[in-house]
């Protein structure tokens, strides 16, 4: 699989990047699905490919093709396998501390519906 090299992300690319993990990271702390849903559709996928992160992309284009999960968990495990992925995007543009931020969202339990984790 064709990765870009991190070392050629502008700073603009790479802004972008630590931008959106914090955005996808605060969203999956507070189950946002919405907006999670948001994120992944119309953030993670086009940043992705002008990134040239194949992967990123093709993964965050796969959640827009499949059928809607059944259930919040199964959806949540969905953004949790693009959210790993993330984080190895950030890892190789030398976001350390994203990719870590991320790391840590995923790590959230779900909570029973009609509750906030705090």
């Amino acid at each position: 699989m064709l990765h870009c090299s991190m070392e050629t992300l502008t700073e603009h690319l790479r802004t972008g990047l630590e931008d959106l993990a914090a955005d996808v990271a605060h969203a999956r702390r507070q189950e946002e699905l919405g907006r999670l849903a948001l994120l992944c559709f119309c953030e993670i996928r086009p940043w992705a490919r002008r990134a040239e992160e194949e992967c990123l992309a093709a993964k965050a284009s796969a959640m827009s093709a499949q059928s809607v999960p059944t259930s919040r968990n199964a959806f949540l495990k969905r953004i949790d396998a693009l959210i790993a992925e993330l984080e190895q995007t950030c890892e190789r543009a030398g976001l350390g501390e994203s990719a870590a931020n991320l790391r840590r969202a995923r790590a959230v339990e779900p909570q029973p519906w009609g509750r906030s984790p705090t």
